[in-house]
């Protein structure tokens, strides 16, 4: 993958379009309640980590012990004083507006999303789970996304003081687990759309013509 430090050189297939590459942590509560999100833009040739944007969320009902024991460790103390949804949900929302979702197992920040932002709708969703298992069949150990990163050798310390199941973290990890799967296939971006999209988003083959 080419990269300097904590920068990753964004693939051909890419280039050109406008992406926001998301993860999403919640409190465990039904219905979730966001209490962590993290965005990466990706509008230009090359990403920083540095470029991560992240927030903190106090929700309305408190995290669930379980949940923090054994997904993502935020407390309640965490998010005490931090702003609410109704706060943040415009930056979020302008973050987001008209460029591409990507995620592992997206269909999971997409839901949540929809639910917290009533009217957005990401233009086309790229989910690497769905890629990777495309790229990788059979991948001995699953398809966690710690898992891939492992398994691909990329860093997994770019994020100071974070681990996986952290937001920064995984939004990173999604990034870099994304152009290692497009270098490795050397899909383009019709090819792309193909592995990595969820059906709705994939538009339908034209028909071949038929002689008389």
């Amino acid at each position: 993958m080419p990269s300097r430090g904590n920068t990753v050189i964004v693939p051909h297939t890419l280039r050109g379009r406008e992406f926001v590459v998301v993860d999403v942590e919640g409190n465990g509560q039904t219905p979730p309640e966001i209490i962590e999100i993290a965005i990466l833009p990706v509008s230009r040739d090359e990403v920083s980590v540095e470029e991560t944007r992240s927030w903190l969320v106090r929700p309305i009902h408190p995290i669930t012990p379980i949940v923090t024991r054994k997904v993502h460790g935020i407390t309640n103390g965490d998010v005490d004083g931090k702003p609410s949804w109704a706060e943040v949900s415009e930056q979020i929302s302008g973050a987001l507006t008209d460029r591409i979702l990507v995620a592992h197992n997206a269909n999971v920040e997409r839901r949540v999303l929809s639910e917290h932002l009533p009217g957005w709708a990401p233009p086309m969703v790229l989910d690497t789970l769905r890629l990777a298992k495309a790229v990788w069949p059979g991948l001995a150990g699953g398809y966690a996304l710690e898992r891939l990163i492992t398994h691909a050798g990329l860093d997994g310390n770019a994020v100071a003081d974070q681990g996986h199941h952290r937001a920064g973290w995984d939004a990173w990890a999604a990034w870099q687990l994304l152009v290692r799967l497009i270098e490795e296939s050397g899909l383009g971006w019709d090819g792309l759309v193909q592995a990595a999209a969820p059906s709705e988003f994939i538009p339908p083959r034209e028909s071949e013509g038929r002689l008389w």
